[in-house]
């Protein structure tokens, strides 16, 4: 199983940051094709993609707090849902598979941290927070 430092939790955290720069990656090449003569259907298919990793981030970040421990009420209410029953069903295959990650598993979706920190740096305003690390910290969490 995933070791001391490496757990279901992080992982997940790992992932919702790629989600996040994806996400960010996407929305900003749709903002530059502004003035551009696109296509009606081009212009669609990109705002729903758009949407599709939006939905993604959303559940990377449920997962993540699932994981941490974080009660199902209150991520329904943070979902704006009503039934948290409903909502932990709907997460309960994702946290099972999560939860029982291999050590080798785990290597592998932990792969690729620095290249997180490194695009984070490149792209960090001076409005944003001013961490050297903010992925590879996690891995240093107790």
């Amino acid at each position: 199983m995933i070791g001391p430092t490496m757990t279901p939790e992080i992982l997940a955290r790992i992932t919702t940051a790629r989600a996040a720069r994806d996400l960010s990656d996407l929305a900003r090449q749709a903002l530059a094709t502004t003035a551009e003569n696109t296509s009606v259907t081009e212009r669609i298919k990109t705002a729903r993609r758009l949407r599709q990793l939006a939905n993604e981030f959303v559940d990377r970040v449920v997962l993540a707090e699932a994981l941490a421990g974080a009660d199902w009420t209150e991520i329904a209410k943070a979902l704006n849902r009503r039934d948290p029953g409903t909502v932990e069903g709907e997460y309960a295959d994702a946290v099972a598979e999560w939860s029982a990650f291999t050590e080798a598993e785990a290597d592998e979706a932990a792969a690729g941290v620095e290249d997180l920190d490194a695009w984070y740096a490149r792209h960090r305003e001076d409005h944003d927070p001013d961490l050297e690390k903010p992925v590879a910290d996690l891995m240093n969490r107790h």
